[in-house]
């Protein structure tokens, strides 16, 4: 039986499809009538069933259909679209009075079995393979191969290896059906640097200008680390572009590329000759605002910042038009969306341009107020609505304000629970008639619970610490057994838990928060509780005397709250604090008190803070922290009658002999006690201690952030004859961490020198400390985030305030490295190199490694 195919509507079709394709022989049929579909055979199967291919293609037997027709077009069409064959063609078998049968020849597309990659190490080329999306299962299309080939390639261009290649060869597989292996080859070549780079024509700005306006392409330069030379052609034309911006900053406006030459001579260096035509300088002329209600011509022209006889800089006036470089930048789109006027459209438009200076009108179309609709947010599965609701700036009802939703992605970024770089606005529904919008938060949550793991030598053992702290706690679920997933989560609770243990040292703390107490106002609630025990050290044997032991309890209350005034960025927090220190036969030399007694403290403190660093807590890139407190005791020697500075001629602190009988000198005179002195002066604490703490961060390059940063404390006395307390004292040098504290010390970071090495041993009444920093990430997945680092500090502390020279200063420099993991918190390294002498020989410390385990950051 001969077969005959459709016709000419089909065959068109089958001209567009490529591969899909009709024969023909001679069958008699009537083009264009109506059959009966009696029956459908398919051939070419490997893999699937033909009942399985007829399923696909939608026919049935007993249907109407035209041959040729919409319906056979439209099987061939969706079969294609599969991608799962590489042929399709339809045969008419026969014709039997009014039915039709048909036969449907198919080619499987093959399916990838294995795949070797060579030119790679093996790690890397499993990783290309992967980011190529290589992998078992794949069918194996001609497209497939090509967008492969050309995925590859464009990788490693944009790597700087200009003349990569790469080869993708198919080999079947006869070991299964309808199979193919495939081997990938890949041959980067060398990196391919920037020889030199010319230019022609330009009179007004000088070759090095011109090269430093080009960001990404660079010359080989030796000894420039910080941005080697490589060409990348995507980059290369972004740098075109700089080009010319960087003469409309200076006034030529009409400066343009005639010609651009990149010379590959195929070694792994290219030279580039630009030709540049610059034009004629020009100057800001008059400057109208049309259109504008809102905001008055002055108003807008305060913010617009540009002045009649200005040189003409079409960069800034973009910018200061809108500034897409700044979701928060001062400029007029960013004037009128912050007060609702999310419709408007701000437009410069040159209105005349005579011999050198240039008029224009920035015409304003403000559109209707916007309110927003409807608020949502999505990805929180572990974290509850109304934790994240009452962080936002945005809600329905609301004038729409494009500072607010900004403000809202740096609250829930700075929740701790959301990756903050993956916080994405999405804004819906706008509806310029209505004057209304939807917006939906995306979020990304990661791990908040972490655990911390310490280790150290102090006194005389390893110390230990092991750390729970879970930072998105739900107590109310503390008795729901179902909650635990391992622990109850989503309110935004705070609960750790650390316990730090050694053969002679051991201390046990707990402390909990709620951010929102009450669950109205964001007033923070927290408490903490904690024990320590510290027993003596026995050199001779190594162990620990328990009958020298010296015992510290501690618990403190504490209220914060976000203020409204100046801004709400501020923070006024108090907190009410109680220490008991209870020392039997231990002498260690920190307290005047002997080797027995006890001391106690009732200390309130007050502090002021203000914390708007932007955009991750973790590696801010602009914005600053500071905090300004007081600590401070009841003055108890104004009320306690007690003379401190007469206390050796009272009776009660005569020293006496196992008999009771008052102790005499040579001279006949009672010898005072001094350890009941001292304990007499420290049986209620009594000092006040003033701090200040600021940051500063500011992005200088892309992501490269200058953190500068600037310390002072200060410890004092009410009464001067009972002196500074020897507790609370400032401890100058080193990693900043303190593996364990007795005396409720404050540990400060100087890297270059040995911990606490700056100090007296009794410790500083009064310290300052500058540092610098410049920080680059690696990387900043919510996974890990890795981020190197470059700082010179320096630093200083005394004993009391007449010997304080603030620019008397201990200075180091180095460079280290940090990793903040959500499991584990922050860890890091650096190298220190101290310059300056720390026993008065005059020989520089020099260098000193310091891990940093747990830091803040």
């Amino acid at each position: 039986m001969h077969k005959k195919y459709f016709g000419v509507v089909i065959t068109c079709f089958v001209l567009l499809c490529h591969n899909i394709t009709l024969t023909a022989q001679e069958i008699k049929f009537d083009k264009g009538k109506k059959y009966i579909l009696g029956g459908i055979e398919v051939t070419g199967v490997k893999s699937y069933n033909t009942q399985t291919v007829i399923t696909y293609s939608g026919l049935r037997v007993g249907q109407e259909i035209t041959v040729p027709g919409e319906q056979i077009t439209n099987v061939i069409k969706k079969l294609w679209k599969l991608e799962l064959f590489s042929d399709v063609t339809f045969y008419i078998d026969r014709v039997e009075d009014d039915k039709i049968f048909l036969e449907l020849h198919i080619q499987e597309v093959p399916t990838l079995s294995s795949v070797k990659i060579e030119g790679l190490k093996k790690k890397k080329g499993e990783a290309v393979l992967k980011e190529a999306d290589i992998k078992k299962g794949k069918r194996v299309t001609e497209s497939f191969i090509t967008n492969t080939r050309n995925f590859l390639v464009n990788k490693y261009k944009k790597q700087g290896f200009l003349h990569a290649r790469a080869s993708i060869t198919p080999i079947p597989d006869t070991s299964a059906v309808n199979a193919v292996k495939m081997l990938v080859s890949i041959n980067k070549g060398d990196k391919v640097k920037v020889k030199d780079i010319t230019f022609d024509g330009n009179e007004a700005l000088k070759d090095k200008t011109l090269r430093k306006a080009m960001k990404n392409t660079k010359r080989k330069v030796f000894g420039r680390f910080w941005k080697k030379s490589k060409f990348i052609p995507e980059d290369y034309k972004e740098d075109l572009t700089s080009l010319i911006d960087k003469y409309k900053e200076k006034g030529y406006r009409d400066a343009r590329i005639i010609s651009d030459t990149v010379i590959d001579n195929k070694t792994n260096k290219i030279s580039i000759n630009i030709d540049l035509e610059e034009g004629d300088k020009y100057y800001f002329g008059k400057i109208d605002f049309v259109g504008n209600t809102v905001y008055s011509d002055r108003q807008l022209a305060s913010v617009l910042g540009i002045e009649p006889g200005d040189t003409y800089n079409g960069v800034l006036l973009r910018k200061r038009i809108q500034d897409n470089t700044k979701p928060d930048g001062e400029d007029i789109t960013n004037l009128y969306q912050n007060n609702g006027y999310l419709f408007s459209s701000i437009n410069p438009v040159e209105i005349s341009a005579k011999n050198d200076t240039i008029d224009f009108e920035i015409r304003i179309i403000e559109g209707k107020l916007a309110y927003f609709n409807d608020v949502r947010v999505s990805g929180n599965d572990k974290t509850n609505d109304h934790v994240i609701y009452r962080e936002m700036r945005t809600r329905p009802g609301q004038k729409y304000s494009k500072e607010n939703v900004i403000r809202t992605i740096r609250e829930l970024g700075g929740l701790g629970y959301f990756d903050q770089e993956a916080v994405v606005p999405d804004i819906k529904n706008a509806n310029p008639d209505a004057g209304t919008v939807d917006i939906e938060y995306g979020l990304t949550e990661k791990g908040s619970s972490q655990i911390e793991l310490q280790g150290g030598y102090g006194g005389g053992g390893f110390i230990g610490t092991l750390g729970l702290s879970f930072s998105n706690f739900a107590i109310k679920d503390l008795f729901n057994k179902k909650a635990y997933k391992p622990v109850p989560m989503g309110d935004g609770q705070t609960l750790a838990l650390r316990l730090q243990a050694s053969r002679f040292y051991q201390t046990y703390s707990f402390s909990f928060s709620e951010p929102w107490l009450g669950g109205k106002k964001p007033t923070q609630f927290s408490a903490s509780l904690s024990h320590s025990r510290q027993f003596y050290y026995d050199w001779r044997t190594g162990r620990p005397d328990k009958s020298q032991r010296f015992y510290i309890t501690s618990l403190t209350f504490g209220l914060a709250k976000r203020l409204e005034v100046p801004d709400d960025y501020f923070t006024l927090s108090h907190a009410l604090s109680f220490q008991y220190y209870d020392l039997e036969n231990y002498n260690i030399g920190l307290f005047g008190f002997g080797s027995s007694g006890y001391a106690k403290n009732i200390a309130y403190t007050i502090a002021l803070s203000r914390d708007n660093r932007f955009p991750k807590l973790i590696y801010p890139r602009t914005g600053s922290r500071f905090t300004i407190s007081a600590r401070v005791t009841p003055p108890y020697s104004l009320f306690d009658g007690v003379d401190y500075g007469n206390l050796e001629n009272e009776e009660e602190f005569w020293e006496k002999d196992d008999d009771g009988n008052v102790v005499y000198d040579d001279d006949n005179q009672p010898v005072a006690d001094v350890q009941k002195i001292e304990q007499e002066k420290i049986k209620w604490l009594e000092f006040y201690k003033i701090k200040f703490d600021g940051e500063w961060y500011n992005r200088l390059v892309g992501d490269l952030v200058l953190k500068t940063s600037a310390n002072f404390g200060y410890l004092g006395a009410y009464n001067q004859d009972r002196g500074v307390v020897p507790f609370e004292r400032f401890f100058l040098g080193g990693d900043g961490m303190a593996n364990y504290t007795l005396d409720s010390r404050e540990t400060i970071q100087l890297r270059g020198y040995p911990n606490q090495s700056l100090s007296p041993n009794i410790g500083s009444t009064i310290y300052n400390k500058f540092s610098m920093e410049l920080r680059y990430p690696l990387t900043l997945k919510p996974s890990a985030s890795i981020y190197g680092l470059v700082f010179a500090e320096g630093g200083a502390a005394f004993d009391s305030f007449k010997n304080y020279n603030p620019f008397q200063l201990k200075r180091s420099a180095g460079f280290g490295l940090r990793i903040f993991m959500p499991a584990f918190g922050l860890l890091g390294i650096d190298f220190g190199h101290g310059f300056d002498s720390i026993d008065g020989t005059g020989q520089k410390n020099g260098w000193e490694t310091h891990f940093i385990i747990g830091q803040q950051f």
